[in-house]
């Protein structure tokens, strides 16, 4: 499937493919897991290790809408 332009608005994917990308490398690539238990422990390794050196994420989207206040209606319909 052909990756499509996603536009400003899908730019915070980028950020959730990359954490994916690495699982994959460092926890499922060049591996033969013999269970899905053993392969569960392995992702959850990788998991541990990643939340022990995660550090904030800065300038994220900055720009987007979800950062700026939205007005809504006082009464719902």
């Amino acid at each position: 499937m052909p990756r499509r332009c996603r536009g400003r608005k899908g730019r915070w994917l980028n950020w959730i493919e990359s954490e994916f990308a690495a699982l994959r490398y460092f926890a499922l690539n060049g591996t033969d897991h013999r269970s899905h238990d053993e392969q569960n422990a392995a992702i959850n390794a990788y998991i541990r290790w990643r939340n022990a050196r995660a550090e904030p994420k800065t300038n994220f989207a900055p720009d987007s809408p979800i950062r700026t206040w939205t007005h809504y209606p006082a009464k719902a319909a």
